[in-house]
């Protein structure tokens, strides 16, 4: 300890907002160069280095094969994909001395593309699969948590390439089978859950989610093991109505309804329905965006559902991508004088002309209407009129208005049933540490990627991708494990195996604790002794800090011949003679 390069903290970083954060600065395992950008010290990287063994030992396992691309890389292979535009802001650009674009790779589909393109031309080539373990850097625009969202890290990304579809099932699964061994040997919580695949296209997506309070992604599980990430939860779209027999639409005076509660409040007291009371459900909210593209150029969407739910801001994302939403503004309120904010509506009743419609591709504006499953046809709704102070009754889809489609994109909520039946669905949250998708063909056939196959027919090879979050599991294993205390680390991750306390006066103390590192060393043990000229309290609350899973304490016992032999994560110590440390230690930690 005297001579490691390390320097521990007593008070929490300024930004830190999660355990993880806190603990990996002050215990000093990184050190923060920018804002999501870290430096790893010689603990850090020594964790990290096991990480990567870990997923390197599983994914070699498999078959697959080590390659190392460059982080600096051409705009062309991003072009011919159309991610250049794409990723939009989230790409850092950069142009060299003779002004050809480049970017640093965000991610490599690209690049191991054209890799096999370049090697491989027939079917007896394949299956491959190749990985690499690389940096990568994506411009975030708020890089928050430390490891957990950065704009530098690192990540295990591999990839799959078959003749046909059966070939990319089986290699999606052992990659699958490979990523459950990767996790179970990293320690900590996890659950797989369906995902939706996003920017990256393909069919099948499965991501792997260390379960913490702390995580930005929110999956929901059922009784009978149904799990997804909330983006990717399809609610089951409600069944159409008859139109026939339902009342005449009307508009009514609805003054000081601000909200849902208040317009519900009044419609029971003045316009009530002929069977039972209105609720938030029957209520239509019609909120409006505008999604910005990757070109720049924008377009006006109108998403209509019920008043009781919220449009979830992940789920919209994932909707609409690579488009960006945002709320519409006040300016866009005036390019587009038929929508009456707070009071928007498909339809405005009171017309000269009669009913108009106002937003979808029949109505005379610019808004794409799109509606939730559950405004299904035949059902009726209170919705507003686009006329300050007033609400229209009895709107019926598919009678009174229409909408150009349907989007899946309102809130879940605790309690909701599971899209297959198996029950309601509990929320929790998590942190994405690994998504494998089965890309199919879109990278191949953007990059001319075929091989000759039995028939001497050129097919188009089919893909699949995987990746681990290799910086990010520090920060999710320092999350699970870490205590009041400080970290915790699991005994295949740490460190070191055994940290050695100096806590006495005199030499006597000194020269034994070196002399029973001096031994587990020789016995591969790798051991931390901490020999500073620092008081017994500092000594300890350092170990508990740096959290080696085990502690050997050599101070007041030794004059009676013992030690004192300590674990972590229980916190139960108990004395070992000293001419029997060295294999009681040994039998602690397994060797």
């Amino acid at each position: 300890m005297s001579s490691l390069f390390v320097r521990t903290l007593r008070e929490d970083p300024a930004d830190a907002e999660v355990a993880s954060h806190r603990w990996l600065v002050r215990a000093g395992y990184i050190r923060r160069a920018a804002p999501g950008i870290y430096t790893w010290l010689p603990l850090g990287l020594a964790v990290l280095h096991k990480v990567e063994q870990i997923v390197r030992e599983e994914m070699d396992a498999i078959g697959a094969q080590e390659v190392s691309f460059p982080a600096l890389l051409p705009r062309e292979p991003y072009e011919a994909t159309n991610r250049w535009t794409e990723y939009g802001e989230l790409v850092f650009r950069l142009k060299d001395r003779r002004g050809a674009d480049m970017l640093l790779g965000p991610t490599h589909e690209e690049m191991f593309t054209l890799l096999v393109k370049d090697l491989y031309n027939s079917y007896k080539d394949l299956p491959v699969s190749l990985y690499q373990i690389q940096t990568k850097y994506r411009d975030e625009a708020r890089p928050r948590a430390g490891l957990l969202r950065g704009r530098e890290f690192i990540m295990k990304d591999s990839y799959s390439f078959d003749v046909d579809d059966a070939g990319l099932e089986a290699s999606y699964q052992k990659h699958r089978e490979a990523y459950v061994k990767i996790f179970d040997r990293l320690g900590f919580d996890y659950v797989i859950v369906k995902a939706d695949a996003g920017a990256m296209g393909g069919s099948a997506s499965e991501e792997f989610l260390a379960i913490a309070d702390s995580g930005e992604d929110t999956f929901v599980r059922s009784p009978g093991g149904y799990a997804a990430n909330v983006e990717a939860v399809s609610i089951t779209p409600a069944e159409a109505q008859p139109i026939e027999g339902q009342p005449a639409a009307h508009v009514e005076d609805t003054p000081d309804t601000p909200t849902i509660e208040s317009l519900v409040a009044l419609s029971n007291e003045k316009y009530r329905r002929e069977d039972r009371a209105w609720t938030g459900a029957d209520t239509l909210k019609n909120v409006v965006f505008m999604l910005e593209n990757p070109d720049g150029s924008t377009e006006a969407l109108a998403i209509g559902l019920p008043g009781d739910r919220e449009v979830d801001p992940k789920r919209l994302e994932a909707a609409v991508s690579p488009a960006e939403p945002r709320p519409f503004t006040d300016e866009d309120f005036a390019a587009n004088p038929a929508l009456v904010k707070g009071y928007i509506g498909p339809v405005t009743m009171d017309a000269p002309e009669g009913a108009v419609q106002v937003l979808g591709a029949e109505a005379t504006s610019t808004v794409r209407y799109l509606v939730d499953p559950r405004v299904a046809e035949g059902t009726r709704w209170i919705t507003g009129s686009n006329i300050h102070g007033r609400h229209v009754y009895d709107l019926v889809m598919g009678r009174d208005f229409t909408a150009d489609g349907t989007i899946d994109v309102a809130e879940i909520r605790e309690g909701d049933p599971a899209p297959d039946g198996s029950g309601p669905m509990t929320l929790a949250r998590g942190i994405e540490m690994g998504h494998i998708f089965q890309l199919g063909r879109k990278y191949a056939e953007a990059l001319g990627l075929k091989v000759l196959d039995q028939n001497g027919k050129l097919v188009t090879v089919t893909m699949g991708s995987y990746g681990v979050g290799v910086s990010r599991a520090v920060a999710a294993v320092a999350e699970g494990t870490s205590d009041e205390k400080g970290l915790c680390w699991p005994r295949e991750l740490a460190p070191f195996d055994v940290m050695v306390l100096a806590t006495g006066k005199g030499e006597q103390v000194l020269e034994a604790a070196e002399k029973l590192a001096d031994d587990l060393d020789a016995r591969g043990v790798k051991v931390l002794l901490d020999d500073r000229k620092a008081s017994p309290g500092v000594k300890f609350a350092d170990a508990e800090l740096l959290g080696v899973p085990t502690s050997v304490v050599v101070g007041r016992g030794l004059a009676e011949g013992t030690v004192e032999v300590k674990d972590r994560r229980s916190g139960q110590a108990r004395p070992v003679a000293l001419a029997e440390a060295v294999a009681e230690v040994l039998a602690e930690i397994g060797r």
